[in-house]
């Protein structure tokens, strides 16, 4: 396998880490999510004009023709910043979901827009019964003549707040288990009966709780096939593991690296930490964990953009990891950073919470573990 990016890639990932370098210090980013949107407007918008939303997506859709390993360079360096603004709810998820099942009159009227950022979507596809399972769905979808009329409740939904509009998973057919029966619905997050409660997660991003009350929307709505959106949503997940895990490897990166730093800086028995063989061993451990991911990742996303036989399974083993591996180095860059590393102050506390989130995000490490087994 070729692991060299190309002369594009290159300069995509470059691009994205000088605005983060720039732009996202912890003051910043603190300020940001205690603001209302969550987020940076500006900055949303300086990402659209950058093209970086038409990456993912075909030519004839209005984008850059990009693939999984586009989306891994830009979502790594987002994730050495922590970056607030919803790229991967409205970009990897609901973007993603439309550009895979939406009809070239469903892709035109929305994805321009949504390559502009002038349009945020979002994916509601967890309930509260679910888990980890996207085919527990017990939303409903009835079809009466051209409408489709839908209830239910979607939970942690990534950024509700700032969509304009829901791709909901919705059950069309069959039993609240059935893979069949599983459709995929465009609904206005400004449509009567749609109620979004948004608040804010641990690791300074958004979600919502979205409540869905007799919402009248067109049967045109529905992307793709009725009744078979499972595969779709599937797809888009494995997308989504992919992004964040490479959000995840960026923040791992900066969590090592800031730890090595401080144990050169910090003094004791006049002697820097780092001069200690203990804590030298914790650290080769930590930079083995994080080479062990990054190598993964590699391969799972080419194995995904190529269509591996193997490509599930690697992702299986990916996620499993990525969330063992972003325990392991969060616990010990707070450890090392001793007192300090508890602290809101050091953004050390602020890459582990970010880290704790992401292993729970598509499946933690325990339940891809059994999806590999199985």
């Amino acid at each position: 396998m070729d692991f060299n990016f190309s002369d594009e890639q290159t300069l995509l990932g470059e691009s994205v880490e000088r605005f983060v370098q720039d732009n996202y210090d912890l003051e910043t980013r603190i300020k940001l999510a205690n603001s209302k949107e969550g987020f940076s407007s500006d900055y949303w918008n300086t990402m659209a004009e950058l093209g970086w939303f038409g990456m993912p997506f075909s030519e004839a859709d209005g984008g850059f023709g990009g693939n999984q390993i586009d989306t891994m360079v830009m979502m790594e360096a987002f994730g050495k910043g922590l970056v607030l603004e919803p790229f991967f709810a409205s970009i990897v998820l609901g973007g993603n979901a439309l550009a895979r099942a939406g009809s070239e009159e469903q892709k035109a009227a929305h994805l321009p827009s949504v390559i502009d950022g002038s349009k945020r979507l979002t994916l509601a596809y967890a309930e509260e019964q679910a888990r980890f399972d996207l085919f527990d769905v017990t939303t409903t979808g009835k079809l009466s003549g051209d409408t489709l009329t839908i209830n239910g409740a979607k939970s942690m939904v990534p950024s509700a707040g700032a969509a304009d509009t829901f791709v909901v998973s919705v059950r069309t057919s069959g039993g609240q288990m059935d893979k069949n029966g599983i459709s995929l619905v465009l609904v206005d997050a400004s449509a009567d009966g749609v109620s979004v409660d948004d608040f804010p997660t641990v690791d300074g991003l958004r979600a919502g709780e979205v409540t869905f009350t007799n919402v009248e929307v067109p049967a045109g709505n529905v992307l793709g096939e009725p009744d078979n959106g499972f595969d779709v949503l599937s797809a888009v997940a494995r997308d989504a593991i992919l992004a964040l895990s490479a959000e995840a490897l960026g923040a791992m990166e900066i969590l090592y690296k800031d730890t090595i730093e401080y144990t050169q800086e910090r003094e004791q028995f006049d002697h820097a930490l780092s001069d200690f063989q203990v804590l030298q061993h914790r650290m080769v451990d930590m930079f083995v964990e994080y080479e062990q991911c990054k190598s993964l990742l590699y391969r799972a996303t080419l194995e995904v953009v190529q269509g591996a036989d193997t490509a599930d399974r690697t992702v299986h083993a990916l996620k499993h990891l990525i969330g063992k591996a972003g325990y392991f180095i969060g616990e010990n860059a707070v450890q090392l950073h001793g007192g300090m590393g508890m602290t809101e102050e050091l953004r050390v506390g602020h890459f582990f919470k970010r880290l704790v989130v992401l292993d729970t995000q598509f499946g933690n490490a325990d339940h891809h573990l059994e999806q590999f087994a199985a």
